[in-house]
């Protein structure tokens, strides 16, 4: 499993879903599960000692998840705020303020895709197949714009 997406609970899946479709459409092999990191620290343990290569931690309110999960893995975590309250500045605060020497990349607020492509882009370090896949995405959020810009003029 190259990336493990660990939702805090059921109701953080919409942001959960656009960062697993980006993973598919890049064609990077991920899993998927909701491991509370007050509720069920135990298995939240036990997903980041798993064999994954880089972790997705997606979390709102206290947003503890990423910070657990960085605490029991050497690998890379991302943490995603969720905005569940404060429009996700709770969130993404706590996610930002690790202690020195276990850090958690920070994407946007609800931003499972940004996500996705900062997972991607650690992985297309080594894996040349993702990183074409990161070159080919990029052209086409290029074409999109561009075709847009010319729809606008017309």
């Amino acid at each position: 499993m190259k990336v493990m997406v660990i939702l805090g609970s059921s109701s953080d899946m919409p942001v959960a879903e656009k960062c697993t479709a980006l993973l598919s459409q890049l064609g990077i092999e991920h899993g998927l599960h909701i491991a509370s990191a007050h509720r069920t620290p135990d298995e939240v343990k036990k997903l980041a000692e798993g064999p994954s290569d880089v972790f997705i931690a997606i979390a709102g309110l206290a947003a503890a998840l990423p910070g657990v999960v960085a605490a029991h893995t050497i690998k890379p975590v991302i943490g995603v705020p969720v905005a569940a309250k404060l429009e996700g500045l709770d969130a993404l605060l706590s996610i930002m303020q690790m202690p020195p020497g276990i850090p958690v990349a920070t994407v946007g607020i609800d931003r499972g895709d940004n996500a996705a492509i900062l997972a991607a882009e650690i992985i297309a370090v080594t894996d040349k197949a993702v990183a074409k896949k990161l070159v080919e995405y990029r052209a086409q959020m290029r074409e999109k714009v561009i075709k847009e810009d010319r729809e606008l003029r017309k």
